[in-house]
């Protein structure tokens, strides 16, 4: 086996321990922006510090909203919201079951 094959040398164990910590560093970055990476519709907004309300339901046959999610989960805990209510927002092609919307859905499930 040659020496340049061989880890015997000092240089290619830095050489190799180098490497292992610049592929460590490359990997924790890609983590940090995959974890913080924002989905427009799943459910995570662009900005979350400045809810816009969106949401509309149909309640006692009359059109309500607009609603941000926090409310959303207002009208859940007071059983004017449950997943066989009739939900709309922006991008919808119409009328949805909220069981139907995930991130409304996801709201009816928190707020029992």
């Amino acid at each position: 086996m040659s020496d340049y094959n061989s880890f015997n040398t000092i240089d290619h164990l830095v050489e190799f321990g180098m490497g292992i910590a610049i592929a460590q560093q490359m990997v924790n970055t890609m983590n940090h922006c995959i974890g913080n990476m924002k989905i427009p519709g799943a459910g995570n907004e662009l900005a979350p510090n400045n809810p816009t309300p969106k949401y509309h339901i149909l309640a006692n046959d009359a059109v309500a909203g607009p609603f941000t999610e926090e409310e959303l989960g207002t009208l859940a805990k007071a059983k004017t919201l449950t997943s066989e209510t009739m939900v709309w927002k922006p991008g919808l092609n119409g009328w949805m079951q909220a069981k139907n919307v995930p991130e409304v859905h996801k709201v009816i499930m928190l707020n029992p």
